[in-house]
């Protein structure tokens, strides 16, 4: 598909993120309070106040659920009178007062996420950590290749992008120690990811097409994680507080939609899934990823590049798989993909693969890591690249600020 072109200039440069084929939405304040927004070029729609065809009431409020629960059909019914009035010249001069540029909002977050769900469905990620911890011979859990592999978050952790995220304190016990301490986590890391969000609610088992049509949109996902924290708790129950200190999304959710023609097959199987997780057709999508580090004063370097397309689980069967046992998916649930990871070195979406465990130190602007330092700030960036276009998520930013200061009970029973 070639570029769409809008009478927004700035839509129609190839590099810039929101061209007419993306329209993604977000929440947004310029100053006059949070309003439902739609990226086009270097500007924010102002939805509601534009001939939009739709309900007024599903823009009542600055979050995109009401419109997520509302279906399919008025999620293409959107999209298409979108499209009309940001291509068609002749909507410009009524449209137009209605855009406020980038430069001059407040991204907030576009929904509220009404449960989470972390994955961990990149077979190099799930290699690489297994043979860190197991040894290549023990590397995947023998159930890794039959089913998407979870775990139950925190909605409440989820942050958007700009958030500044403190190091969390945790317990931790360090091989040459008797018993855990109570201190901040010194292997604090990163988790390239892609997050899914649940438009469509389900009742009862849904197949992977069923899956499929539910997910509104996705979203830049970094699911922070204190791997000290994470190595002591994990066993038998899997990962905790180690991952609850934060999840940080990009504040444009790009709909499934503008990623149509970006579909792409999943790698070869190892050995056949189970029918219910059968795909009935491309479910993953070449999505160009990559991660920056930007040390405090310090130049970002891009330390990981790789693609969503190397999953071996997509968001549809993950999806597919959550409702096997009857558990019901909601308007507003977010999945995340677990970690991204490719094949090579530099692909590897966290420090944890990237410094191999600490061992092999990553080079970044003015020193190296091998986890994160105060002061740091990671930025994930994504782009399904077409013909001439770009359909961008923009960028997904935290800065790790440093433990905070524990209150006197506290800080006497870690003395």
């Amino acid at each position: 598909m070639p570029l769409m072109t809008s009478w927004v200039e700035a839509a129609n440069a190839p590099d810039c993120d929101f061209p007419l084929n993306n329209l993604p939405y977000g929440v947004f304040d310029d100053g006059s309070g949070a309003r439902m927004g739609v990226a086009i070029g270097d500007c924010v729609l102002d939805v509601a106040r534009v001939d939009h065809g739709l309900d007024p009431d599903l823009f009542s409020a600055p979050t995109w659920n009401s419109v997520m629960a509302s279906g399919p059909a008025t999620w293409d019914a959107l999209r298409a009178r979108l499209m009309v009035l940001l291509g068609d010249p002749a909507y410009g001069a009524a449209v137009s007062p209605h855009l406020v540029a980038q430069s001059d909002v407040r991204l907030l977050m576009p929904f509220t996420v009404t449960e989470y769900t972390d994955f961990y469905a990149s077979k190099h990620h799930a290699t690489n950590v297994g043979t860190m911890f197991r040894g290549p011979e023990n590397a995947l859990p023998p159930n890794w290749l039959s089913i998407p592999i979870g775990y139950n978050g925190r909605a409440s952790s989820v942050v958007v992008s700009g958030t500044p995220v403190h190091r969390p304190w945790g317990q931790v016990k360090r091989p040459d120690e008797a018993l855990p301490q109570f201190a901040p986590s010194a292997r604090f890391d990163l988790e390239l990811e892609l997050g899914a969000i649940v438009g469509g609610p389900s009742s009862g088992m849904v197949s992977v097409a069923e899956a499929d049509e539910m997910i509104f949109g996705y979203v830049l996902l970094n699911d922070w994680s204190a791997r000290d924290i994470q190595a002591w708790e994990y066993q038998p129950l899997g990962p905790f507080q180690a991952k609850a200190t934060a999840t940080t999304i990009s504040p444009w959710i790009v709909t499934r939609a503008a990623l149509e023609p970006f579909r792409t097959t999943s790698p070869e199987r190892d050995r056949p899934l189970l029918p219910y997780l059968h795909e009935p057709g491309p479910m993953l999508y070449d999505i160009e990823l990559s991660v920056g580090l930007a040390p405090q004063g310090a130049s970002e370097t891009i330390i990981c590049r790789t693609n969503y397309g190397q999953m071996y689980y997509s968001a549809a069967q993950q999806l597919c798989h959550h409702t096997t046992s009857g558990c019901s998916m909601r308007t507003g649930d977010l999945l995340g993909s677990g970690t991204i990871s490719g094949p090579d070195k530099d692909s590897r979406g966290s420090l944890l693969e990237m410094s191999w465990g600490g061992k092999e130190p990553v080079e970044v602007a003015g020193g190296q890591r091998c986890f994160l330092e105060d002061g740091d700030t990671l930025t994930l960036y994504g782009a399904a690249c077409g013909d001439g276009y770009r359909i961008g998520f923009g960028t997904c930013s935290g800065t790790v600020q440093p433990a905070i200061t524990l209150p006197d009970w506290a800080s006497e029973a870690t003395s």
